[in-house]
């Protein structure tokens, strides 16, 4: 494979960051979200959480700081019901306009269009019809369904930096440690897979709809 190289740290200065639920975007791409903070002076950062009672969504504050030690961080709550944002459309769209309007942006990161959570999809699908003129990353998040697909865009993590997502993730998000997707095994096991697809040894993989190769 020979690679594409995008450069992010020359371009990503304005992030928004988007996520149905509270653990959702530190879970599919915490570990880029370390790499740009190291690496991108001036980064300012906005977390869009869609759903969340407000013990979650004080962990995804807490998180937003975490990731993004030294650099604006800023995180937009919409308070919808877990579990049904497709009956909540009109305000899941209205939040991610809220986070649009007036406002330069760099980067989109938010969840892949194919993903098997209705919430999840449901945030995915609104994205393009807010930012049309923008690049967006998928990421992923594994789950009991199975849906991992076939990513064609990795950023690679050093061992210390996915270690460093895996920790701030169990720091940041304490009311999820009884479940049994989340723990160390299962996300390092996923950046090792998505390293071994990209000649490193640990990565994040996302989609992408749709960019312009320009030179």
């Amino acid at each position: 494979m020979q690679p594409l190289m995008l450069d992010l740290t020359s371009r990503a200065r304005h992030v928004v960051a988007l996520g149905a639920h509270p653990d959702d975007i530190e879970i599919g791409c915490g570990g880029t979200l370390l790499r740009l903070a190291a690496s991108v002076p001036g980064l300012t950062v906005e977390f869009v959480v869609a759903t969340g009672d407000p013990l979650r969504l004080e962990e995804a504050r807490h998180s937003a700081q975490l990731f993004l030690p030294g650099h604006e961080v800023a995180v937009r709550a919409g308070g919808l019901p877990d579990g049904r944002l497709p009956a909540f459309w009109s305000e899941t769209k209205e939040l991610l306009e809220e986070a649009a309007r007036g406002r330069q942006v760099d980067l989109v990161l938010a969840p892949r269009v194919d993903d098997a959570h209705q919430d999840h999809r449901t945030v995915a699908e609104i994205v393009p019809t807010v930012w049309r003129d923008h690049l967006v990353l998928g990421y992923e998040i594994p789950k009991w369904d199975g849906d991992l697909g076939r990513p064609a865009l990795y950023v690679t993590l050093s061992d210390e930096l996915v270690r460093e997502k895996v920790l701030r993730l169990s720091k940041a998000f304490p009311s999820q440690a009884s479940r049994d997707w989340f723990d160390d095994d299962v996300f390092l096991g996923l950046a090792r897979l998505r390293g071994m697809e990209c000649r490193a040894k640990y990565a994040e993989a996302f989609t992408a709809a749709k960019a312009v190769l320009a030179w």
